[in-house]
């Protein structure tokens, strides 16, 4: 499997940065980064990453299958996650979830038609002080109300056109 040059260049120097005989401590990150540029995390996927850590393909699994945060489903370009723990249930996140599913047209795990935006519903994001929360991609938003969901999902969808 190869991956693009700057993938490459930012594997490398992640395994740089461990001692000898702690590399495997990079398997986290090393998906992560693989995930955002592939998708996915696939079979061959975590076969390279087992290759290159001197790890099994099945103690990569393994990590892939704890983590929610990975995943081997092909996700949107934007992944919108709505918590629904307890804090965020108290101050609505299950309404705004149920808002969320409604305006995108699809539940829990899945992606609009046009591949564009997945929806997840998360048990806990760890922003409980500012409820109800939900995080796109790696950005996280705060006391969000349906309305401000409304504007971040037109952000989503004017900056994807922006890129075609």
């Amino acid at each position: 499997m190869t991956f693009s040059p700057e993938l490459e260049q930012r594997i490398t120097k992640l395994m740089n940065s461990y001692p000898p005989g702690r590399v495997r401590s990079a398997l986290i990150p090393m998906l992560l980064y693989c995930q955002d540029e592939m998708g996915h995390i696939s079979e061959d996927l975590m076969q390279e990453c087992a290759r290159r850590l001197g790890l099994s393909r099945l103690q990569v699994d393994e990590v892939v299958g704890y983590y929610s945060m990975l995943h081997k489903k092909v996700w949107g370009k934007y992944h919108v996650q709505v918590c629904t723990n307890v804090s965020c249930q108290l101050r609505g996140g299950e309404e705004l979830y149920a808002h969320a599913s409604k305006a995108l047209g699809i539940g829990h795990r899945e992606v609009t038609p046009d591949g564009v935006i997945s929806l997840e519903e998360v048990e806990c994001i760890g922003a409980c002080s500012w409820a109800p929360a939900i995080q796109i991609n790696y950005d996280f938003h705060h006391n969000v109300t349906s309305d401000m969901l409304d504007k971040l999902l037109d952000g989503v969808r004017s900056s994807r056109q922006k890129v075609q």
